[in-house]
């Protein structure tokens, strides 16, 4: 009896052992593999599903929870280099009625790498009206969110969709020329005229660790200390992209691109949102006031402690935002009708 005793708990012992040594193997070896384990549980978590549609040979891979109902669906456009996943830290704070989509920007992550023609700012633009057709986000109007170049492309967006749109909101947007350049900025604009833009000197672009450490020091204004296995796994995601992220840089930085924004917004007649950042590193938050003088009567929200990665530093805020927004307009809309 006390030998089949014995033989249970060294049979439960071995068996706990088990995905303890799978985690450590993870952790040491695969952190890159760790690091998705952690972003499907989260999705799980949040209710939300991973789909692929297809706009003929196109692939659009998107994140998606609930369905369209009386209210506008909220569709989330991410920034230069991240994927759909950047939003989750807001998802969770998101009202679980409300739909809300969040897609691979064109060519990161899931969606298909074609070539420099979609990444250009109007190249976006051109995919994300093809992926809003497929999914049928155009049979209503929806709200639609996008944060630095995913601001860029949603302002765009919004001057030549506007009959699509229910409200917009820019987090932190690229595209404008603002009063005061960031030192992030005055470096792009050294390099550019140097004719030296070397992807290892870009800090959005890390090469190693200490650079993808940095990355997150100019991003977010809290102190975000992370492992270095999870450094080693963040930056292990993204090495074979480098040389795509750089050729994106190139493209959203050219004449056609880097104003985009600037340039459309006489064009914006949608109920416009702003929500930046105070401690902004990459893009100065005076370009708050150039949104604010072109539109008069957006709705600015200048978040204090908090980067340029607002749904990092700020995502209950954010959130909050986003929904007291989109019901505002949904109200007023409905008043009217």
């Amino acid at each position: 009896m006390g030998v089949c005793v014995v033989s249970m708990i060294a049979l439960a012992g071995s068996l706990l052992a088990v995905p303890v040594l799978v985690f450590t193997a993870t952790y040491f070896l695969w952190p890159a593999a760790l690091i998705k384990t952690y972003n499907w549980c989260s999705r799980w978590r949040r209710g939300l599903q991973v789909r692929c549609v297809f706009w003929g040979d196109y692939r659009f891979c998107y994140s998606q929870r609930g369905v369209p109902g009386p209210c506008p669906s909220l569709l989330l456009l991410h920034g230069f280099s991240a994927n759909k996943d950047m939003w989750l830290p807001i998802m969770q704070y998101l009202p679980e009625r409300q739909h809300v989509v969040s897609v691979d920007m064109p060519g990161h992550e899931g969606s298909s790498r074609t070539g420099p023609e979609d990444w250009s700012i109007q190249g976006q633009v051109d995919r994300i009206h093809q992926f809003v057709q497929a999914v049928g986000l155009d049979k209503q109007r929806f709200h639609l969110a996008g944060s630095s170049m995913g601001g860029n492309v949603a302002g765009v967006y919004a001057a030549q969709h506007p009959d699509q749109l229910a409200a917009l909101t820019l987090i932190c947007p690229a595209g404008l020329e603002v009063p005061r350049d960031s030192g992030f900025v005055r470096l792009l604009k050294e390099m550019k005229e140097r004719g030296e833009m070397r992807p290892e000197d870009v800090p959005l672009i890390p090469h190693t660790t200490q650079q993808m450490e940095d990355m997150l020091k100019l991003c977010c204004h809290r102190n975000i200390v992370l492992p270095k296995q999870i450094l080693k796994g963040l930056l292990a995601s993204r090495l074979p992209n480098n040389d795509f992220y750089s050729q994106v840089l190139q493209e959203i930085l050219s004449e056609q691109s880097v104003r985009s924004l600037h340039d459309s917004l006489h064009l914006i007649t949608t109920p416009l949102q702003v929500i930046w950042g105070t401690d902004d590193q990459v893009i100065d938050v005076s370009g708050a006031g150039v949104l604010q003088e072109a539109h008069p009567g957006c709705q600015v929200e200048l978040l204090e402690r908090c980067g340029h990665a607002v749904m990092l530093d700020r995502p209950r805020k954010a959130a909050q935002l986003l929904t007291d927004f989109l019901s505002t307009q949904d109200a007023q809309t409905k008043k009217r009708s």
